[in-house]
């Protein structure tokens, strides 16, 4: 299987290549800055240095080429200003999966976080906000397009170790999740049917993971 992750030097993502490279499978890290190449070929996966807010549709589209999973885990991270909320965590989301449906690939998921329909009553201006509202954005534009999407909203994020057991669902009331169990799932949604279509909720619990997707 070939997987290609925007946002490959995130956390989530360097844990999420070295899973599926662990497993044989070859992965392919979009990174904004060449740098960060080391850390993605460390974890076992290959390199494309393509900058999501300036890329054309063609460009990501020729890196996704072959591909049979696209996974979105990228962000504009803590301190990046509200406008690139809207230019990462919105724009290249769109952008990234314009290019999935150029180069054919059909197996798209896109993380998100919990909390993006609860924004009622939050300060609008505040940048949590806008970042939440940027995701939801992102969000339903993924839902509006002919993909196998799945959508993964993982809790409160931590850099705890892994427990490999979770609460997946539909909905689930907010908490917490390490960040080794969120790239777990992620990797076992790649060949999970029963997630196409779906939008799913994520933090730590009692189940483990391989039984949490088998239940979907």
């Amino acid at each position: 299987m070939r997987v290609v992750i925007a946002g490959g030097h995130g956390q989530i993502a360097l844990r999420l290549t070295r899973i599926l490279a662990d497993g044989g499978h070859q992965v392919v890290g979009l990174v904004r800055n060449p740098a960060h190449e080391a850390d993605v070929v460390a974890a076992g996966g290959e390199v494309a240095v393509l900058d999501l807010e300036q890329a054309s549709v063609a460009a990501v589209a020729d890196v996704l080429a072959g591909a049979d999973v696209a996974i979105f885990a990228a962000g504009a991270g803590p301190g990046s200003g509200n406008a690139r909320k809207d230019t990462v965590d919105k724009g290249a989301a769109v952008l990234f999966a314009d290019a999935s449906e150029l180069a054919g690939v059909r197996r798209h998921i896109q993380v998100g976080s919990m909390g993006v329909d609860r924004t009622e009553g939050m300060d609008p201006e505040a940048t949590f906000t806008i970042y939440l509202k940027a995701k939801l954005a992102a969000e339903d534009d993924l839902r509006s397009r002919d993909l196998d999407w799945s959508i993964l909203r993982p809790g409160g994020l931590t850099d705890s170790a892994g427990t490999g057991s979770v609460l997946l669902a539909g909905k689930v009331d907010p908490g917490r999740i390490p960040r080794d169990d969120v790239a777990l799932v992620l990797a076992g949604l790649c060949d999970t049917p029963a997630s196409i279509g779906r939008t799913l909720e994520l933090i730590a619990g009692d189940t483990p993971v391989a039984d949490a997707l088998k239940n979907l």
